[in-house]
């Protein structure tokens, strides 16, 4: 088969795409050691423990994104319905008692020691299912219902956890591939006005929902309470200026800012080195896309184009909505900064999905 034969220019993947990932990469694992000893320090006596955790993690994720960028994309094809299987069961776990972890979110699940959170590698799963669903077919409008079918159940499960962040992004990438593999606009505008009315019965039954939009609109709703964390991070971004206060000087990393680990890590990063470094960041997630598009273009078959497009459209669209809620741009979701913010299941669905990127890479036209 043609298409399987690798270009001696591309045999080792996209060199630059990879260049992108590690900068992005070695700068997160920089401002997280950074952003996270204050707390870690605080919270566990060790103020390495996320940077050390989160090294782990990527080593993990260095092995996954290796194996993947090797192994044929094409035998993913195969695993489509299986991961998506196993992803189902996975975002059932989080309502068994002695493996669900959380309280008022039911996210993540302890599994012999480790903790997990399923609707990240639900992200991964689901996209790969989706790709090789509309491969193959003439139409993604004939395989319409099916889509529906597995959409509409992960919808329903990512509600019950609830974890609204994660269900947009989701929501996104399948629509993306939807419309990629050449399905109706009709449908896409129906999905997508069925979202804005889910939406407003979300808000209507969850307050705290409703506090995130008060506080986008007028961050002096609740500034001391509701609207503590994004007055915070605003305050971080401000101070930050052009280049700066310097790399271990933030003043809100010292338990003024919440989850600086986590979703407010880009306060942080515009805090310590200011609007030059917050801008290469942004083009760094930029030329992501940009590359994932190209390849997802020169590509010659249908399930390595939907997966393409949908993996840059998963890491860009998330980058967006977390550095959106930090700055006010949108409102908070609770969504990770891609390999920034600290945790192991976003590591590895990241790491795994630009390793199968960089596999395409290797097949796309020059």
């Amino acid at each position: 088969m043609m298409w399987l034969k690798k270009p001696a220019a591309t045999a080792g993947g996209d060199r630059s795409l990879v260049a992108a990932i590690w900068i992005l990469v070695i700068f997160g694992l920089v401002m997280l050691a950074s952003a996270s000893s204050v707390v870690a320090y605080n919270q566990y006596q060790d103020g390495n423990y996320f940077i050390k955790h989160q090294l782990i993690h990527f080593v993990i994720g260095l092995a996954v994104f290796l194996f993947l960028a090797r192994l044929d994309y094409q035998y993913l094809k195969k695993l489509g319905l299986p991961l998506f299987i196993i992803s189902i069961i996975l975002l059932l776990a989080v309502f068994i008692p002695g493996l669900a972890l959380g309280n008022r979110a039911r996210s993540w699940i302890n599994i012999f020691g480790f903790s997990l959170q399923p609707a990240e590698l639900v992200k991964f799963s689901f996209l790969v299912y989706l790709s090789a669903l509309f491969a193959g077919s003439n139409s993604a409008r004939e395989r319409t219902m099916p889509f529906f079918v597995a959409f509409g159940l992960i919808a329903v499960l990512m509600l019950l956890q609830p974890d609204l962040g994660t269900l947009v992004i989701i929501s996104i990438i399948a629509l993306a591939v939807y419309y990629i593999a050449g399905g109706s606009r009709k449908v896409i505008g129906g999905c997508l006005a069925g979202g804005a009315l889910l939406l407003l019965v979300f808000l209507a039954i969850k307050p705290y929902q409703q506090d995130r939009f008060r506080c986008w609109f007028n961050t002096n709703y609740s500034p001391q309470e509701k609207c503590y964390q994004l007055n915070q991070s605003l305050l971080a971004v401000g101070s930050g200026g052009l280049i700066g206060r310097g790399l271990g000087q933030s003043r809100q990393k010292f338990l003024y800012l919440p989850e600086v680990q986590n979703d407010f890590i880009f306060g942080i990063i515009a805090e310590e080195v200011g609007f030059i470094f917050c801008l290469i960041l942004i083009l760094l997630y930029a030329f992501i896309f940009l590359k994932g598009y190209k390849i997802a273009y020169r590509i010659g078959d249908e399930f390595g184009r939907n997966l393409s497009f949908g993996i840059v459209i998963w890491i860009v669209v998330q980058a967006i909505i977390n550095i959106g809620g930090v700055i006010n741009f949108m409102p908070m979701t609770g969504v990770p900064l891609p390999l920034v913010s600290y945790g192991g299941s976003a590591v590895l669905a990241n790491m795994a999905a630009l390793g199968v990127l960089v596999n395409i890479s290797k097949h796309a036209k020059t």
